[in-house]
């Protein structure tokens, strides 16, 4: 297995988690917070979609799928449109409401096919590039696609364990 090989594989099983953590949901029970300060499936999901979109459309220096595919548009959430979730306060988790789980499935599909596009066509040697030099040390494209894949799967955990704190009601 090459680097590339494990960099699909490892963001194989975020989209595995993300459609896990959100099928069978009616839009109820994605919206659900635990309490007011809570996150809601839907917005754990959308902002690990946005920033995997966000992260990885930087480093491959391409368009955002959230705007060239008009996803924006279809979630018609009221942020600007480079809004990926930090820094939201829980008015704005609030905010993201879903009529479904295939929206949020989609969008997530739609980067993952970009993202997968992308790495599948790095090699070893491109991992050391550095990205980001905001950061001591700097920060090299495997660190930061490391990264993602680490944040995805710990909000796909999160959107999986008030799945089930839901389902158990």
């Amino acid at each position: 297995m090459n680097s590339a090989d494990l960099l699909v594989d490892a963001f194989g099983r975020v989209r595995e988690a993300v459609h896990e953590a959100v099928e069978g949901l009616t839009a109820a029970q994605l919206a659900e917070r635990l309490d007011d300060d809570a996150n809601s499936i839907a917005w754990l999901i959308w902002h690990l979609t946005r920033v995997q979109d966000d992260h990885v459309s930087d480093v491959a220096d391409i368009e955002q799928v959230w705007t060239a595919q008009d996803w924006h548009g279809r979630f018609e959430l009221p942020f600007r449109v480079g809004a990926t979730g930090y820094g939201h306060r829980p008015k704005d988790v609030a905010a993201v409401r879903v009529d479904s789980a295939a929206l949020l499935t989609g969008y997530y599909d739609a980067v993952h096919e970009q993202t997968i596009g992308y790495v599948r066509g790095l090699s070893a040697a491109d991992l050391d590039r550095v990205v980001d030099e905001g950061w001591t040390p700097a920060v090299t494209l495997g660190v930061r696609l490391v990264s993602v894949i680490s944040d995805d799967l710990q909000h796909a955990g999160q959107a999986a364990f008030i799945r089930g704190l839901l389902l158990r009601r």
